[in-house]
């Protein structure tokens, strides 16, 4: 993939300068030597690859993304313990492995490591996996993944790593004071990311922060006139398609053509595991928060005759209404593909679609989207076939 964005590069005549920069003006950046070698594979391209000096621009983006955040104590190593950068290649399949968060990063890792026949214990500081997921959709997820033999220690942290060997020692303190101590083969710390903002020159500038991530507007500009952030670096939803989004924002507003500032609030997220996750707006309870009376539709793959053929009948589709305007407020799916289906309900939240467009739309017969227009028809009493 990355030599296929070497050759989108090429194609689009777009210069590549390899090196460290530094923002010393809001026009102006210096690229140094860098000890770091480009990723493999490569796609020599010596015709657009420049090098060290001084670069001016009337538009500078800054796309430096984030990396792996490590906990005080527990500093990932590459070998015992390891980032999503590691278990992406390891060595060797461990037997036994313990991931410490499960975002979506953390969820996917252990899923596929579980597959794999991998031992998995995964520890997670709240009390619901999936912590931004709806409630019911994670419980729903939990479930799935306790069957295919996963545990979970819910309400805890790793407070402290011992290294031996081949393996780590995890001591897991839980709600109640206890601690146990947790021996795998290899660890996985997925405790979120940190912002790529060091040594950018943003300070000297006078670039605005906000937890960590450049602050930006509606159309990615920073505090500073000529200067944008896009991607992780610029805050979450720490997300490739929020981030491509983004720059297509970016830039066309540089070109001066009419855009409209990005909605966060229609940013679907996907967690792929299995089954997988996939949800789009507020949750249930953060829909009731917002002064919402709403009205809950759901809908379980057990009863999708799709899903049954497919040999993958354990899902369940859940939306949220607002019960005096019909307005879709979110969107929660766990089952088989639900990473493909959950852009029916991204396009039709930034339609503004109501809820009686949705019945009134009509979905193919088999299909696992059946389940999507039967939750909308859950939520107001109408369901067919359940």
């Amino acid at each position: 993939m990355n030599g296929g964005v070497g050759i989108l590069m090429k194609k689009n005549k777009v210069d590549v300068i390899w090196g460290e920069a530094k923002l010393t003006k809001p026009n102006e950046i210096v690229v140094s030597k860098t000890k770091k070698k480009p990723m493999e594979p490569q796609v020599p391209a010596p015709k657009n690859t420049l090098g060290e000096g001084t670069y001016t621009a009337k538009h500078i983006i800054l796309a430096t993304g984030a990396r792996p955040r490590a906990l005080p104590g527990i500093k990932p190593d590459g070998k015992l313990i390891w980032t999503y950068f590691e278990a992406m290649v390891p060595d060797k399949m461990p037997k036994s492995l313990l991931v410490m968060g499960s975002g979506a990063i953390g969820i996917e890792f252990a899923s596929f490591y579980r597959t794999m026949g991998v031992d998995v214990t995964v520890v997670e500081l709240m009390p619901q996996i999936m912590p931004v997921e709806d409630a019911e959709i994670s419980k729903f997820a939990q479930k799935r993944l306790e069957k295919q033999g996963m545990k979970f220690i819910l309400e805890a942290k790793v407070t402290k790593v011992d290294k031996g060997g081949d393996q780590v020692t995890a001591h897991v303190e839980k709600k109640d004071g206890s601690v146990e101590k947790i021996t795998a083969d290899r660890m996985i710390s997925a405790v979120g990311v940190q912002c790529n903002t060091e040594g950018l020159g943003l300070e000297e500038l006078g670039v605005k922060l906000e937890r960590g991530a450049i602050a930006i507007d509606g159309y990615c500009r920073t505090s500073v006139p000529g200067v944008y952030a896009i991607g992780d670096v610029a805050g979450p939803p720490m997300l490739a398609h929020k981030a491509e989004h983004e720059a297509v924002i970016c830039v066309e507003k540089i070109a001066g053509l009419n855009v409209h500032p990005m909605d966060k609030s229609l940013v679907p997220g996907c967690t792929y595991c299995h089954p997988q996750v996939a949800s789009v707006g507020l949750t249930e309870a953060k829909a009731k928060d917002a002064g919402h009376d709403v009205r809950v539709g759901r809908f379980p793959f057990v009863a999708n005759g799709k899903a049954v053929a497919l040999g993958d009948d354990q899902g369940l589709v859940k939306t949220v209404f607002d019960k005096k305007t019909g307005q879709l407020l979110g969107a929660h799916m766990v089952g088989a593909e639900v990473t493909e289906l959950i852009q029916g309900f991204v396009v039709a939240m930034n339609l503004e679609t109501t809820e009686e467009e949705l019945m009134h739309t009509i979905f193919p017969h088999p299909t696992l989207s059946e389940t999507m227009k039967e939750s909308v028809l859950d939520a107001y009493g109408r369901a067919l076939n359940i």
